[in-house]
């Protein structure tokens, strides 16, 4: 195993040389068809759809103005379908990304926030105070119970 680059002047980590980009996210699920009609009501894009015989089909699947993609499949992988969990969502407006799903017959939850209290992660309805970036969610699950959290993101923290 080799060890960090590391600058010489400060003893620090050096950037990295090659960009590693997320690409696909695999999503297990139990009936491809079902899974496929679901994703592509949200208003995601079908990329691809390919069946290699009865044991192996992959789909692709990309949400609108993401540069990450899903798989969901049969012979993808060993995961049961449903444990996916709390799968990222960044929407700049959550109100207004809760809405469309709802529009589109989608169960979303109401929208909360966190309190860290005591060591505790609590869950608090309502947005969080003064709709700060990072911190207001909603979830929803897909047929097999893999759950979608959404998060507002309006202003980027520096670097990202």
């Amino acid at each position: 195993m080799s060890t960090p680059q590391q600058d010489d002047t400060t003893g620090a980590p050096t950037e990295p040389t090659t960009e590693f980009k997320l690409e696909v996210v695999v999503v297990p699920v139990s009936d491809v068809d079902r899974s496929l009609t679901f994703y592509q009501n949200l208003g995601w894009r079908l990329d691809a759809d390919y069946e290699a015989g009865p044991k192996f089909r992959i789909v692709q699947l990309t949400p609108p103005g993401s540069h990450c993609s899903i798989h969901i499949g049969r012979g993808t992988t060993p995961a049961a379908p449903g444990s996916a969990q709390n799968l990222y969502l960044v929407v700049s407006d959550l109100e207004k990304a809760r809405a469309d799903l709802i529009s589109r017959g989608i169960e979303v939850s109401e929208i909360f926030h966190h309190v860290y209290d005591t060591g505790t992660q609590e869950r608090v309805p309502g947005p969080a105070p003064e709709r700060r970036s990072y911190a207001s969610f909603a979830t929803f699950n897909d047929p097999d119970d893999n759950t979608w959290l959404l998060q507002e993101v309006s202003i980027r923290q520096p670097g990202r």
